[in-house]
């Protein structure tokens, strides 16, 4: 939705929501166009309640809910959901926003929820005329983007239950610390199963040894012999026999929770193979050089549908993570890292950016120039990953796959200074 004045705002609504949202009740306050409250309840989270709250609307702003636009400190959720469904144009507010507007209501710092939805349905009657509004996502796209980040999530839980299984080896079983460099591997985790205490490992023997290696594909010839001899030395480090009993205890219910979680990625990457397959834009990202299938599913996911939620590719790149911050006061000017972002599609940007290099010529040679200027890896990235986010919203807003001849015809065109270095080195090699 594009910027108006306030007046032409104000006249499009007869009700201006102000939406505090919790998990059990939320705190809803309505004015109209002069600021005067006209509605003031608090709205259970049940059918019931979400009943009650439309009969409420009704009353004050008439059958067409269209006419009551709704300031909310999320963009998704239940409630976000329930509010799109009654048929209410939705705002989400940015938590500074938030805080900005409740500081205008109460300068002293009083915080109730009441407060919050009155300042920010005020706020939305003042200021809603420079905000964003909400649209509704196709069902598809919503459920990929639900799916990677619920998988993102199972994944730190992984990562916490293999942090807290090293810890136990750490304390009884150095010996499998030394023979397995990583403990994401379910070869590793059945190790433990097999031989959960030193003592069993030792009793086994190195017949017993190899052979598991081998039924587990952990023979590499790189690692076979390292693991072979830290098997061997299993029993120089034992430590007490309380110890030993209470930590391998707990070493294999860690196991066991680490297998559920593992069956678990896999059916949700399965999920999300089969979702992106159907997405509209699966040919668009899944062109880009580099980024394979699931940086591509993330990118789709992060980015979305809604051609008109980014007007031109800054907005994409502020909405990315890879734009800086600029701050100037006077003559003094500088940047800065910027740390309110989409957090999400920053690292999957960063992915892309990263496994690009080893495809795509110019990619490689933008990389090499940031480095000999100074740049740390991860600000090289970025900055690369900044270009790609151009790119990107070029060829999604067109519906066009990425072509790599068209991009470098391009960037001739417009005498970059990337062109020319990586043609000077292929002359050169």
């Amino acid at each position: 939705m594009t910027a108006m004045d306030p007046e032409t705002f104000q006249q499009q609504y007869t009700l201006f929501l102000g939406f505090d949202w919790a998990m059990k009740d939320h705190d809803v306050v309505g004015v109209d166009a002069s600021g005067r409250i006209v509605l003031d309840m608090a709205v259970e989270e049940s059918a019931k309640g979400w009943a009650g709250f439309r009969e409420a609307l009704h009353k004050v702003a008439g059958e067409d809910l269209s006419k009551v636009a709704v300031a909310i400190e999320t963009r998704n959720g239940p409630a976000v959901e329930h509010l799109l469904e009654l048929g209410c144009r939705v705002y989400p507010l940015n938590p500074k926003a938030a805080k900005r507007y409740r500081d205008r209501k109460s300068p002293s710092g009083t915080k109730t929820d009441r407060l919050d939805a009155w300042s920010f349905g005020d706020g939305l009657r003042t200021d809603g005329h420079g905000w964003r509004m909400l649209s509704a996502e196709d069902p598809l796209a919503q459920e990929l983007r639900l799916l990677y980040r619920d998988e993102v999530s199972l994944i730190q839980q992984r990562t916490a239950l293999v942090q807290k299984l090293e810890a136990a080896l750490h304390a009884y079983y150095p010996a499998a610390l030394r023979a397995f460099d990583t403990w994401t591997s379910p070869g590793a985790w059945s190790f433990v199963e097999r031989y959960p205490t030193p003592q069993k490992l030792a009793a086994a023997g190195t017949r017993r040894w190899e052979k598991f290696l081998h039924t587990h594909k952990l023979a590499h010839p790189k690692y076979y012999a390292q693991r072979l001899e830290a098997f061997a030395e299993a029993t120089a480090l034992c430590g007490s026999p309380g110890v030993t009993r209470a930590k391998s205890r707990l070493a294999l219910a860690l196991v066991g929770q680490l297998k559920v979680v593992h069956k678990q990625l896999a059916e949700y990457r399965k999920a999300i193979k089969s979702l992106f397959a159907q997405h509209p834009d699966h040919d668009i990202f899944g062109s880009l050089p580099g980024a394979g299938e699931k940086t591509a599913s993330r990118l789709s996911a992060e980015i979305g549908t809604l051609r008109e939620r980014f007007e031109d590719s800054q907005s994409l790149q502020t909405y990315g993570g890879t734009a800086p911050v600029t701050k100037q006061s006077g003559q003094t000017r500088y940047a800065l890292f910027r740390r309110a972002c989409n957090k999400r599609l920053r690292s999957a940007v960063n992915f892309l950016a990263d496994h690009s290099r080893a495809t795509c010529v110019w990619a490689s040679v933008y990389y090499q120039q940031k480095r000999e200027q100074g740049c740390s890896h991860s600000s090289a990235l970025r900055c690369l990953g900044h270009r790609w986010l151009k790119i990107i919203w070029k060829m999604w807003q067109t519906r066009s796959l990425y072509n790599e001849a068209l991009h470098l015809r391009n960037q001739t065109r417009h005498g970059s200074w990337v062109v020319c270095l990586a043609s000077n080195q292929e002359g050169t090699t």
